[in-house]
């Protein structure tokens, strides 16, 4: 117990076992419906749910041990929303890429990431996009994700007419998404710790009250589809998934830099702007991306609901190691968790509500500066309208850059943002 107590420096940070533990139950109840959403959206692109179940929870537990043990920070890692729906809806859907090759773009992507994560280079690529454009790119891929949720539990639907139009109400999907949205929104609005997941499983009960869905035979199992995605990644042509590669690095880049400091600052570990074990820290998501990539997931993050186990006190990594036990757990609920994913209604409030917390940060948008206003606005309606990420970050960065070069605000684009922009600038003409 005293070793514990000295290798988490808990009399350091002000903290205890106790609340630790409590701290790391909190964040895996916040985010852990993570196990059934991911396997979820990949499996609309074909993709083996037991597979990509496993994965997710080895993506997890892997970042989030590190975290724990190497960088000592109460922050969680998991395959992040956004960036599996960018996979799913446009890289394997819309561009005809092949899963296995859209696992490799993304082993490829997370091993550039590794060697970032070693060097300055990060922290300077970072810091070459403006925080307009950071925003605007968040909260796209937030009405991204939540468009899917929309269209996913069936309450905006096609239409010839007006292109998209209003759900039925005597549609099952689109009256339980519309309660589990209710009832989600309520849960968050009073504060109740891991309101995502336990809104799940009322949605789940309601419809089992209902008679739309039935439970399955057996709620634990030992896990299953482990070899259909394992090492199934293939290295395709790197020409073609070039743009999917820069797409995935740039995401991942600052998204989860950006809710590192963040939870740092919340725990107050950041002291005069110093960041202790940075590089455990970036390597802890960085290894987990790697290792999600050939196990058959999408790259992961640092999720933000880790704020709710430091609001519960966490101040050390033994959070995250609580946490990453807790998830190594839901391994034997595949059985559950695939017979409640099998309700779109279950996993369309999550991602709905999801893009709301994504946009928050475009209140703090110059909107009064047009140079830096429009390519916000075309960022932010163009990765949901022309359903790819890509386009969206593409278009925005270069507008960003051809306004502030022609109205001669030269100090306002780093080089390395001209570099990006005419790269994109060619892959948007093939």
């Amino acid at each position: 117990m005293e070793s514990l107590k000295k290798y988490f420096l808990f009399d350091e940070r002000k903290t205890n076992l106790r609340t630790e533990i409590l701290a790391g139950v909190t964040t895996f109840l916040s985010m852990v419906y993570i196990v059934i959403v991911n396997p979820s959206v990949f499996s609309a692109g074909g993709v083996n749910f037991g597979g990509v179940y496993i994965a997710t929870i080895i993506a997890a537990v892997t970042g989030t041990l590190i975290m724990g043990v190497a960088a000592n920070y109460p922050i969680a890692i998991a395959p992040g929303l956004g960036i599996n729906a960018y996979l799913v809806y446009t890289v394997i859907i819309s561009m005809g890429v092949s899963w296995q090759q859209a696992f490799g773009a993304a082993a490829i992507a997370s091993g550039i990431f590794i060697v970032l994560s070693m060097t300055s280079f990060r922290e300077m690529f970072i810091n070459s996009i403006p925080e307009t454009l950071k925003k605007s790119i968040a909260a796209g891929i937030g009405l991204f994700i939540a468009l899917i949720g929309f269209r996913n539990g069936h309450v905006v639907m096609p239409s010839e007419a007006t292109m998209v139009s209003f759900g039925s109400f005597s549609d099952q999907v689109f009256i339980l998404t519309m309660i589990g949205l209710v009832i989600t929104m309520l849960l968050m609005v009073l504060n109740v710790n891991g309101a995502v997941f336990l809104g799940m499983i009322l949605i789940a009960i309601v419809a089992k009250i209902l008679g739309w869905w039935e439970l399955p035979n057996e709620f634990f199992s030992m896990p299953t589809g482990f070899n259909e995605t394992f090492m199934q990644l293939e290295i395709g042509d790197v020409s073609l998934l070039a743009p999917v590669i820069f797409t995935l690095l740039l995401v991942t880049l600052f998204d989860t830099t950006g809710t590192m400091l963040g939870i740092g600052r919340q725990a107050g570990l950041i002291k005069d702007g110093q960041f202790p074990n940075l590089k455990s820290a970036l390597l802890a998501d960085s290894v987990a991306s790697f290792v999600g990539a050939f196990f058959g997931t999408s790259p992961t993050s640092a999720y933000v609901e880790s704020g709710t186990g430091v609001s519960a006190g966490g101040r050390t990594g033994f959070a995250s190691v609580v946490t990453a036990a807790l998830f190594i757990a839901m391994l034997f609920f595949q059985p559950l968790a695939a017979a409640i994913s099998s309700l779109p209604s279950v996993t369309a409030p999550a991602l709905i509500l999801t893009g709301c917390f994504m946009c928050a940060n475009i209140a703090t948008i110059n909107w009064n500066d047009y140079s830096e206003a429009f390519p916000a606005f075309l960022t932010l309606v163009l990765i949901p309208f022309t359903y790819s990420i890509t386009t969206g970050i593409g278009i925005g960065i270069l507008s960003y850059v051809i306004l502030k070069l022609c109205t001669g605000k030269f100090n306002d684009v780093h080089p390395l943002l001209i570099l990006m922009a005419v790269l994109f600038a060619a892959q948007l003409s093939m």
